[in-house]
């Protein structure tokens, strides 16, 4: 095994994925440290989930916070490279498609003697005006380990040529957090009673630079979900992205009826409330595998999806914002039975990706 791994990440949900790898580096006794960009400087978004997910506190926090892609992305590569220089893991693991995991492949690859993992490889929504998109693309063609959670993102690897040495299907480690931390959610969380809800709730993401950054957009969103619930007399409960709360803002949309907006959400509540509505609309990545993986109907608010696999078992449907599609999919989503399989692992992708970097 390597004598040192380091962790770069900067956003809720890579520390959440990322949160079983440090858990199993803890349990083999490897040496490891964290190094948290500060991607997301929100603290219901960022320093919350540490302690609840009980992880140490990051050994570098380069407190990057926003700015332009190019600009945000250019000062971590300059910081993450400084803490590498001083610290010289033999592994940088990087987890997902963020301006994080873009900065911390390239100030990785560009020195000698570091390799770089990438966590969650493989995924694809072919859509090039979306960030994360190329962010994926170049951190899969530059690392060194690839470990796709399926056999769809491996399949996209190889046509993409790369070395089928470097690929290891691993299942996707949001598998091994949700079964760590389901049932600590339930004994353990409030937050049913705390937001007044009952059985009869749908919740609602949206956070989404093509979803909220466009006024007509982000509109149509909402008053799409506002009717397709109300139409099954299911409240919507909207945990609010500081991204989102600033455009609504701005545009001074008005939140139509039926729709409660909260503060973001710890990890634990927020998978209570995803284990317990009826129906799940959103536009987020990760949203779409657990939902998947608790067995809750999925609605993507999008027009495409990096996560077919959530589709193909019928846990899913990707419709985009116009009510007449996102009405037809809600009625369709709460008639199915919730009996399909998960396609994400079986919650060992933690210690199957440290096998691989020690076989290697």
């Amino acid at each position: 095994m390597p004598t040192t791994l380091n962790f770069v990440l900067g956003t809720r949900p890579e520390i959440i994925k990322l949160s079983p790898v440090i858990r199993a580096c803890q349990r083999r006794d490897v040496s490891f440290s964290l190094t948290h960009t500060g991607q997301h400087y929100s603290d219901e978004l960022d320093s919350v989930f540490f302690e609840q997910l009980d992880l140490p506190i990051p050994d570098h926090n380069l407190a990057v916070g926003s700015g332009s892609h190019g600009r945000q992305t250019g000062e971590m590569i300059t910081e993450i490279e400084s803490v590498l220089q001083s610290t010289r893991p033999e592994v940088v693991l990087v987890q997902g498609d963020t301006n994080s995991v873009l900065a911390g492949t390239i100030a990785a690859t560009k020195m000698d003697g570091i390799e770089v993992g990438h966590v969650e490889a493989g995924l694809r929504s072919f859509d090039r005006d979306m960030p994360e998109e190329i962010n994926r693309r170049l951190a899969d063609h530059a690392a060194d380990y690839l470990f796709p959670p399926t056999e769809t993102s491996r399949d996209q690897l190889l046509q993409e040529g790369l070395p089928e040495e470097w690929i290891t299907v691993t299942g996707n480690t949001i598998v091994d957090a949700v079964q760590q931390n389901v049932e600590i959610a339930h004994e353990e969380s409030r937050v049913l009673s705390e937001l007044e809800l009952d059985e009869e709730f749908a919740l609602l993401t949206a956070h989404r630079a093509e979803n909220v950054d466009n006024r007509d957009r982000f509109r149509n969103l909402l008053n799409s979900v506002s009717k397709a619930a109300t139409e099954h007399d299911l409240s919507v409960v909207y945990p609010i992205h500081p991204r989102a709360a600033k455009r609504l803002s701005e545009f001074g949309i008005n939140i139509p009826e039926g729709i409660k907006l909260v503060d973001p959400q710890e990890f634990l509540d927020f998978l209570l409330l995803e284990d317990k509505a009826r129906i799940v609309f959103t536009d987020s990545g990760g949203v779409q595998e657990e939902s998947c993986i608790l067995q809750t109907p999925c609605i993507t608010l999008r027009d495409n999806t990096e996560r077919p696999e959530t589709v193909e078992v019928g846990a899913n449907r990707v419709v985009g914002v116009q009510p007449d599609d996102v009405a037809r999919a809600v009625r369709e989503m709460l008639t199915i039975e919730r009996n399909w399989e998960n396609p994400f692992g079986d919650g060992t992708a933690a210690e199957q990706i440290l096998d691989a970097i020690e076989n290697e």
